[in-house]
């Protein structure tokens, strides 16, 4: 919606002045209103779902048949020798709890790597430039660019000078584009390279 709206608009329907920013206290109204600058994390399976998971994988459902093959035949011959068919569903459960372990470390690591460096940001609040955690941006905030920086989040161009932005992850476009203050999109317009 903000980029059909020319500057002016935008900062008038966000009630922010361009050179001033956001004052804390509107910024934490913001925040209490529209919530944290960051998308919500899927909810997190239970251990029990993760292990029976485990199990999706053609390797092992062969193993599980051949177990239970392994046991009917037995049964058949009349033996009742049963070990070749526990020691493969005890491989098979086995490879299944270590899995999970490994699954539940790695995403313990990632968690810790996301928690030591968050994405930050330089905003203008109460007249100074200053830098904020990426997912303390609330609607409104001026936030600052320069060369290498990350987009912190969804936002309008208020002013630019030769600014490309890299948009592969998000269009496969290999060359950075070319993003101008100016330019006001028609409503509806699909993501895509603009000449």
């Amino acid at each position: 919606m903000w980029e059909t709206l020319r500057k002016e608009e935008v900062l008038r329907k966000l009630g922010v002045d361009q050179k001033h920013g956001l004052g804390e206290e509107e910024a934490k109204k913001r925040q209490d209103k529209y919530g944290k600058n960051k998308l919500k994390d899927k909810p997190k399976e239970s251990i029990f779902v993760r292990f029976i998971k485990q199990f999706n994988d053609f390797m092992i459902i062969i193993l599980i048949l051949a177990s239970v093959i392994s046991a009917v035949v037995s049964n058949m011959q009349g033996e009742n020798d049963y070990i070749d068919s526990i020691i493969i569903i005890a491989i098979v459960v086995l490879n299944a709890i270590m899995g999970v372990v490994q699954e539940a470390k790695a995403e313990k690591s990632i968690e810790a790597l996301q928690e030591m460096t968050p994405p930050k940001a330089k905003v203008i609040r109460d007249r100074t430039t200053k830098e904020i955690n990426a997912e303390e941006l609330v609607p409104g905030d001026m936030i600052i660019l320069e060369a290498g920086n990350y987009v912190p989040a969804d936002s309008r161009i208020i002013e630019s000078f030769n600014l490309k932005i890299e948009e592969a992850s998000l269009t496969g476009e290999t060359e950075p584009v070319l993003k101008e203050a100016d330019k006001i999109c028609k409503p509806n317009v699909a993501l895509r390279r603009h000449e």
